[in-house]
């Protein structure tokens, strides 16, 4: 992990660590600026009162609460009345407007600190809404994936026991067994990796070459029943994705299983690379059936989930791109979906990159 990246872990446990830090940046920053304002017109600072103002808009945007807005308003107005106001270094609250320049900096300070508060609530609630509404559409198809291979399970078990059967049909309901034992486990995965993201999207990443976790993702999907070959671009240049590997394998696997249960007539699948201002796009093609352009994003957003009929016994493709989708957004990308250029569905997603290490 980089400095950068072991940093912004710690800013992110500890919020009065970072909030200092944004107060004492930006009022060294504003007192330093000043200064030198004030060595430019020979001690003649007009602009000293306006910085000062502008330092407690952005600590009151950037901080949690309103202490610290506060705080930057008391600091800034002694600043302003000490530093730079004649006599110098000298503190007078018989300064003429001095009690307007401090109320003008608290005011300020309180109002956005007011806005800043009303807007991160928004966003936490808009959080919890979309959080809740992915888990109940997950939930309906955890629902319909277990329950459909648990019936066939049961159903073939008994029928083993009850009745004499051949050792062809015996065989026959055993793999059968197998099969909805190891679609299970799939599910049992998506479920683990969707509790690595609940809380709040928060992963740990580590920067890694996104050709080996692909290559990875590609061997282990090859050890699965009924795989199909996949053809996967290569690159001149390796590229560094901050990630949590395992999570990026198992959305791989997701995107190569739904091709299997769902690209009627496929035959291969395709992996397309491309990188572009900061952002790598995987692309996971196939020559299959397609998907109609009027349900693509019923199933990116997991509505088609709770439109399909009870009577569809088809293993549902919602739960794999649920959870592709809560581990993509997790890590800032996006998932997308549409038509490939092989002629069947194409669902990929976007990763923040690095920047490249050139082999030559």
């Amino acid at each position: 992990m980089s400095i950068t990246d072991r940093l912004r872990a710690v800013l992110q446990k500890n919020q009065t660590v970072k909030n200092m830090l944004i107060l004492l940046l930006t009022l060294g920053a504003t007192i330093g600026l000043s200064v030198l304002l004030s060595f430019v017109n020979n001690d003649n600072n007009p602009f000293a009162m306006a910085l000062f103002i502008m330092a407690v808009v952005i600590v009151a945007r950037w901080t949690d609460g309103y202490a610290w807005g506060i705080v930057a308003a008391f600091i800034g107005t002694f600043c302003v009345n000490y530093i730079f106001t004649y006599p110098f270094w000298t503190f007078s609250i018989n300064y003429t407007g001095y009690p307007l320049t401090f109320a003008v900096m608290l005011i300020v300070s309180v109002l956005i600190s007011t806005l800043t508060t009303q807007i991160k609530e928004q966003e936490r609630l808009r959080f919890d809404i979309e959080r809740e509404k992915m888990y109940s559409n997950l939930l309906r198809a955890i629902a319909h994936d277990i329950r459909t291979p648990l019936t066939a399970i049961i159903g073939a078990s008994s029928t083993i026991q009850e009745q004499e059967l051949s050792n062809a049909d015996k065989i026959r309901l055993a793999e059968g067994i197998r099969k909805d034992a190891e679609w299970l486990v799939r599910v049992t995965e998506n479920l683990l990796s969707v509790t690595r993201v609940s809380n709040h999207g928060m992963i740990k990443k580590e920067d890694e070459v996104l050709e080996e976790i692909i290559g990875s993702a590609i061997m282990k999907y090859h050890r699965l029943p009924g795989s199909l070959p996949v053809d996967s671009d290569t690159l001149k240049d390796i590229i560094l994705v901050p990630m949590d590997a395992m999570l990026i394998e198992q959305v791989m696997i997701n995107l190569f299983d739904n091709v299997n249960a769902h690209a009627e007539g496929a035959s291969k699948i395709w992996i397309h690379l491309r990188k572009e201002k900061g952002m790598v796009f995987i692309s996971v093609e196939d020559d299959g059936c397609g998907i109609p352009a009027s349900l693509l994003p019923q199933i990116l957003d997991g509505t088609y989930l709770s439109k399909r009929k009870r009577s569809d016994d088809r293993r549902s493709m919602g739960i794999g791109l649920s959870v592709c989708k809560s581990i993509i957004e997790a890590h800032g990308g996006q998932l997308f979906a549409g038509r490939s250029r092989h002629g069947g569905a194409a669902f990929g997603f976007s990763l923040p990159c690095k920047e490249d290490m050139y082999v030559e």
